[in-house]
């Protein structure tokens, strides 16, 4: 078989193509069709763990056991792909596959960003200028892609940012070039609560070349407050100007239930009811994974605060401190903006703290990096812990049971639990500290420590709050599955796209 390609642009950041494109997947999946999802290139610090898989891609990779061009093992053995693409994949009904976002930016600094090319580190690549990486990685994301396409009935592609940024349009390796290569119908969507939605639209069609712009077939209009009629008549003007109609008026939806790929949350996407319980989650510059959250907003009588401030953590139950692409450079900004002594003082009143990956190794005495990984750093020193930095990274999905746990996290005690590993940190007890009789308690073998008054627990598992478990432990609480959520989003978009847009996006010439 050869898939049909629809894919989703966008006239900037934030317009709505994740979650648009999560919709099509399932939507399309729900047609009994043979779905996958495809992002060639993903800049997101909001990676999953995929298992492996045995595919490999004819023309993109050396024989096995051979030394790949871009500096990694030839050997696929499952890695990281953007967390929006592994939600895609699952309501795609579709297993994750690394061919599903070939290419990850994983931003370290302003500057700099870690590059995962089909799941795996390359240092070559992350240390090759931006412009010299198109022809590099081209081969790998065209030979993705055609996989993908020989064995699916649709496959529904995500763009990245704006694809008529003139400047960039000659080393484009996202948007129009995957379009043309895939000759696929797309969507352009904008974001109408910004204002200025059918100028963004024009525009970007305007700067396309005239080939790509006959790829397009249908503007839809995001997040629309009020009455769709008060649009008239620029939705005609704006197909008698380019030949292109509005084929959706999407209205704002904030609790559709998907975690948004680099958004935050606020409190008009927080659950309704009485608050019971605070949750202050540290929000330093370099944050990631910060969609495991979203199953936390969903819960009943839980507030969510991102704290970047000593204030934003007054009051609150739990203090949370995140994973982090870059651990040593975030753990000064906390001291920067007085932040530890926020947590500091939360747990000396025996306040929970809870650290995840990064967070877990901040908490430690010491940060120990031999390998100019990420930097050397004394922690907060609120867990008898350090953590040298591995020049390998753990990349792993895990399932493991907690032992007994005190304190405020004492529901947790012989639940099993099931996540993802994605961390170059190896901790350990401090030895000498050990030798003083302070000493963490290991409550997931290699996994997750516990202070000895019970209130402080480190975890490296990504995707605690993800598991039923975890959450019927804590909170007692079922919250909506990713089913009901993908099943919301897709009958949204029915209800609101013109009859048979849908169905003509997919039907073969």
């Amino acid at each position: 078989m050869t898939a049909v390609c629809v894919m989703v642009l966008g006239t900037t950041s934030g317009a709505g193509k994740s979650w648009l494109t999560t919709a099509l997947c399932r939507h399309y999946a729900r047609q009994g069709l043979k779905v996958a999802p495809f992002k060639a290139q993903n800049m997101s610090n909001n990676a999953r763990v995929v298992a492996p898989t045995l595919h490999r891609l004819r023309g993109s990779l050396p024989p096995e056991g051979a030394d790949a061009p871009w500096g990694g093992p030839a050997a696929h053995r499952g890695g990281e792909i953007g967390s929006a693409q592994y939600f895609q994949s699952l309501a795609a009904r579709a297993e994750p596959d690394v061919r599903m976002n070939p290419l990850l930016l994983k931003p370290e600094a302003d500057t700099h960003s870690q590059v995962v090319l089909m799941g795996e580190v390359s240092r070559a690549l992350s240390d090759m200028p931006w412009r010299g990486r198109s022809d590099k990685v081209w081969p790998a994301i065209a030979a993705a892609l055609d996989a993908l396409r020989a064995e699916n009935d649709v496959v529904v592609i995500e763009g990245a940012g704006s694809p008529a940024e003139i400047n960039l349009h000659a080393s484009d390796i996202v948007n129009m070039r995957v379009a043309r290569h895939a000759q696929a119908r797309c969507l352009l969507v904008t974001d109408i609560d910004r204002g200025g939605a059918f100028a963004h639209l024009y525009g970007t069609w305007a700067l396309l070349p005239e080939d790509e712009r006959a790829l397009i077939k249908g503007f839809v209009l995001n997040k629309f407050r009020g009455d769709a009629g008060l649009l008239a008549p620029a939705p005609q003007m704006l197909q008698d100007l380019t030949g292109v109609p509005v084929v959706a008026t999407l209205p704002m939806w904030w609790q559709h239930g998907l975690p948004e790929e680099d958004g935050v949350f606020d409190d008009r996407t927080r659950a309704a009811g009485a608050v019971k319980k605070t949750i202050a989650v540290i929000a330093w510059p370099r944050i990631s994974n910060l969609d495991e959250f979203q199953p936390l907003k969903n819960v009943p009588g839980v507030r969510l605060v991102w704290a970047r401030t000593p204030a934003d953590c007054a009051g609150a139950d739990w203090i949370v401190l995140p994973g982090s692409k870059s651990t040593a450079a975030d753990l000064q900004w906390l001291r920067a903006q007085g932040l530890d002594q926020a947590v500091a003082g939360h747990a000396a009143k025996g306040g929970a703290v809870l650290g995840i990956c990064g967070g877990l190794q901040v908490l430690g005495e010491a940060l120990i990096d031999t390998h100019g990984i990420d930097g050397n750093a004394p922690g907060l020193g609120l867990l008898p812990l350090v953590t040298a930095f591995d020049a390998d990274k753990t990349v792993r999905r895990t399932t493991a049971a907690f032992a007994t746990l005190t304190g405020p996290w004492a529901a947790l005690s012989g639940v099993r639990a099931s996540g993802y590993e994605i961390h170059h940190g190896q901790t350990a007890q401090h030895p000498a500290m050990a030798a003083k009789g302070d000493i963490a308690r290991e409550v997931m073998p290699g996994l997750a420590w516990q202070n000895a008054a019970g209130h402080v627990l480190g975890c490296y598992l990504h995707g605690l709050f993800e598991d039923p478990a975890v959450l019927q432990a804590l909170f007692g609480a079922r919250v909506p599955t990713l089913e009901t959520v993908f099943d919301g989003l897709a009958d949204f978009l029915q209800t609101h796209v013109e009859p048979g847009v849908l169905d003509d996006l997919i039907r073969k010439n």
